[in-house]
């Protein structure tokens, strides 16, 4: 049997892993062998069959998104755009009495990952757990779809955590403005069965690329019974859940009315608190007790602080949960997918929860993105470069004016970098982006086709608001177009997106 090439990579920075904690080599080295990383440090005595000198650059480890946007991200669209319920973003009576239908084809599906993949890759993210919408569904995702994305993460070489989103209720509006519910138990658990089935068929596929994840839509959309049988599921397959919780008051209020506990004493009822839980978001708690329920269960939680401070929204705080022993996870949960940009702003927000400097670091969210991440999935062997690990590396370069003069690499990349200052992503000892450039991707052909499609998403609006309004009504842009909208110029990236 031929032993596996072994890769040498070099940067004027390196971020090693010491057993305990990140470290900085300076003009450090990095030896892959396969999939593993063999050798982290200064010196590397052995054969290399290859060298790759990255310059003046941080190499470090990949990215971990378990929250990552797999769609194309309509929050754009809410941006001061008055009530999201007027616009189409939330089911009308009108629009459930008439039967939901899917706003794109399966292959349009199935590309929408492809399109977030991609960017993921682009901002150093090797590892993602994927989110999408559930609003322009039918109902929620499908075996089939999640066996097609399957291909396609393994294709870009992104490593991934999937499984069909299932849930046995929606929330809908009726017509004088007021919210209800629509259950739907039976689809639910059929949800689950084809997340069951998916565990089963590609958890450790494509050689352990592709890895196997339980993935409930909302705790406010599943009956107990659905969460139940979530819950001795995980425990069975030794599989990871994520259940989005805690990101509302009006969340917070529906869990009290339908199950008369606070959403956290809800899920630890149903055992659904662990390990093996990760949870997007924990900001609208219980106070100390609900602090001390996730500390105590070794519940994670997955931090996206970009997202909701677009609505005023923040974590209280980042530095008050961690001190409490709760791991934290990033996520990005939205477009752009930059775990950068949440770093910063993340680390912006919690000083001022916090009203001052002293509780939060920026290492405390460079951990979250690696190490906090990989302690929620259970995995030693990523989130960190050292022998034995993955190897799932990034690298960054510190080329770039806008980083200024530099003292400290992690801290100009967070005070001043952008995802796109990766240059070159690595994972499972597979080089799948370099110079920018994603294997195998057009990305003008890509960007194209997602141009296109979003067109098509957002006239799908229409269909759910009610009196089905013209679409272009729904949509209002920050500085009002000089000509009005049209079929043939709906929008004035759609002719440059083509090349015309």
């Amino acid at each position: 049997m031929t032993a596996p090439r072994r890769i040498g990579l070099k940067a004027s920075c390196v971020v090693g892993f010491d057993g305990s904690r990140h470290v900085l080599w300076r003009d450090g080295e990095v030896v892959i062998e396969g999939a593993r990383i063999l050798f982290v440090g200064r010196g590397f005595p052995g054969p290399v069959d290859q060298w790759i000198d990255y310059g003046n650059a941080l190499l470090g480890p990949g990215f971990i998104d378990l929250d990552a946007l797999g769609d194309l991200d309509s929050t754009v669209l809410t941006l001061d755009n008055g009530d999201e319920r007027d616009m189409g973003r939330m089911w009308s009576a009108e629009y459930l009495a008439t039967g939901p239908r899917e706003s794109y084809s399966f292959d349009e599906e199935v590309f929408k990952y492809r399109y977030a993949f991609t960017q993921l890759i682009r901002n150093g993210i090797t590892t993602a757990m994927p989110i999408t919408s559930m609003y322009y569904r039918e109902w929620a995702e499908t075996f089939d779809e999640f066996a097609a994305v399957a291909d396609v993460a393994a294709e870009l070489g992104l490593r991934t955590y999937l499984g069909p989103c299932y849930m046995s209720g929606m929330q809908y509006l009726r017509a004088d403005g007021t919210l209800a519910e629509h259950w739907d138990e039976p689809r639910g658990l059929a949800g689950l069965d084809a997340a069951e089935r998916f565990f089963r068929e590609f958890d450790g596929s494509h050689g352990g690329l592709i890895r196997g994840a339980l993935l409930p839509d909302r705790i406010q959309t599943c009956t107990p019974a659905l969460l139940q049988r979530t819950a001795a599921l995980s425990c069975e397959l030794a599989a990871p859940v994520r259940l989005h919780c805690c990101q509302g008051p009006g969340e917070v209020k529906r869990v009290k009315r339908l199950r008369g506990l606070a959403p956290l004493a809800w899920l630890e009822h149903l055992d659904l608190l662990g390990p093996r839980s990760v949870l997007p978001h924990g900001i609208y708690i219980e106070g100390d007790d609900d602090l001390a329920r996730l500390a105590d269960s070794g519940t994670s939680l997955i931090h996206c602080p970009v997202v909701f401070a677009r609505d005023g929204e923040a974590l209280d705080s980042f530095g008050r949960y961690r001190a409490r022993g709760i791991n934290f996870a990033l996520g990005t949960d939205t477009w752009p997918a930059d775990l950068l940009d949440n770093m910063r702003q993340g680390l912006n927000i919690a000083r001022i929860k916090a009203g001052g400097n002293q509780g939060t670091s920026a290492l405390d969210f460079y951990n979250a993105a690696t190490l906090g991440g990989a302690k929620a999935l259970g995995r030693d062997d990523l989130g960190r470069l050292a022998p034995g690990a993955r190897a799932d590396i990034t690298v960054f370069s510190l080329a770039g004016m806008h980083l200024g003069p530099l003292f400290d690499p992690l801290k100009n990349l967070i005070l001043a970098g952008r995802g796109d200052d990766c240059i070159a992503s690595w994972i499972d000892g597979r080089c799948v982006m370099h110079d920018g450039q994603v294997n195998g991707v057009d990305y003008a052909s890509l960007q194209h086709q997602a141009q296109q499609q979003f067109h098509a998403l957002m006239r799908s609006h229409a269909t759910r608001a009610f009196g089905q309004p013209d679409w272009r009504s729904l949509f209002q842009p920050a500085i009002p177009f000089a000509d009005a909208w049209s079929e043939a110029r709906p929008l004035c990236t759609l002719a440059s997106a083509s090349g015309q």
